[in-house]
């Protein structure tokens, strides 16, 4: 079987396994803007979502020190990269699929 990957853009390594869902990036029909951002995956609990943690780290002038904050982002989990808890993952900007997700993982960095 041919695998059709499009390319979506960024400089990230293909997968190579392939999907059929129609909201991943090279298989499917969903486009990415080029803001990308690096997290760990925290939870899989959610089927083809996941949840990343990112750290933050903030200048406070005051005190002229940074502090650490952290985030968490739900992000929509293609089948072809299908991202575990523990890895670390870049995402990708794209439009908002649901409520709450408007980021799909593009690849695993580990």
């Amino acid at each position: 079987m041919e695998n059709k990957t499009k390319n979506i853009g960024l400089d990230v390594k293909v997968p190579e396994k392939t999907c059929n869902d129609p909201k991943c990036p090279f298989h499917g029909t969903l486009n990415v803007k080029p803001r990308t951002m690096t997290g760990k995956v925290v939870s899989t609990k959610m089927t083809n979502s996941a949840i990343i943690e990112r750290e933050i780290r903030k200048y406070i002038p005051k005190y002229e020190r940074y502090i650490k904050q952290k985030s968490k982002l739900a992000v929509h989990n293609p089948k072809c990269i299908d991202a575990k808890e523990g890895d670390i993952v870049r995402v990708a900007l794209t439009r908002p699929l649901s409520k709450k997700k408007t980021y799909v993982i593009v690849e695993k960095v580990n």
